[in-house]
């Protein structure tokens, strides 16, 4: 059976707190979680409407090591039953459809102010409220624009609104932050990343090309 170890109450309530704002955004989202090796930590992993990854890290110990549950069973355990020992639900790893990105290879390409990306997605959230489409989500020439480019690292990254509606649908952007507070933009190269202080974004750079038989 599935165990999810999670001793500190305030590690259950961030990680409560992540699958909550993912199942708003999905109501049928999946929630991976993967162990890191042996150091105690866990990343929590969902896909978004919004064709991006988002992703916490939390303290505890997850078994198996790499496990997808029904996100709404598993915000009723962490909310409902609780505790240092919980059963997440039943695996769904058949239901977990997105690529991960790497764990390794990641080059740090520049820092933007969190307080301008705020900004910047606070006015595309309001344009996309203006501009609904027929399945009830932005049009995806909206979702597509490209709001930031950063260089650095050898790489020129840029950044489609489509990753600031994860941010702040997520919560991941701070409320009124200091002029210190940055959003954090790494790459590989085939995937892009922000970091928060409150979780990520990863998205990949470029799409797939098709298999041609």
């Amino acid at each position: 059976m599935p165990e999810l170890r999670m001793s500190e109450a305030v590690q259950r309530d961030d990680l409560s707190a992540f699958v909550a704002r993912a199942v708003r955004l999905d109501e049928q989202a999946v929630i991976r979680l993967r162990a890191r090796g042996d150091t105690g930590r866990i990343d929590a992993w969902s896909a978004t409407p919004f064709d991006a990854l988002c992703t916490r890290a939390v303290s505890g110990e997850v078994e198996p090591a790499d496990l997808s549950v029904s996100g709404s069973e598993l915000l009723a355990t962490l909310t409902v039953a609780g505790g240092a020992r919980m059963d997440p639900g039943p695996p769904r790893d058949l239901l977990w459809r997105s690529e991960l990105p790497p764990t390794e290879g990641w080059k740090r390409v520049d820092d933007l102010p969190a307080k301008l990306v705020g900004e910047v997605a606070e006015q595309g959230v309001g344009l996309a409220k203006d501009n609904v489409g027929p399945k009830g989500t932005p049009p995806a020439s909206l979702m597509d624009q490209e709001v930031f480019t950063v260089n650095g690292a050898g790489f020129e990254v840029k950044i489609p609104l489509r990753c600031l509606f994860v941010l702040s649908g997520m919560g991941f952007l701070v409320n009124s932050p200091a002029e210190s507070e940055v959003v954090r933009v790494s790459a590989t190269d085939s995937w892009l990343r922000l970091d928060s202080r409150f979780g990520a974004v990863a998205r990949r750079r470029h799409a797939l090309l098709p298999l041609l038989f």
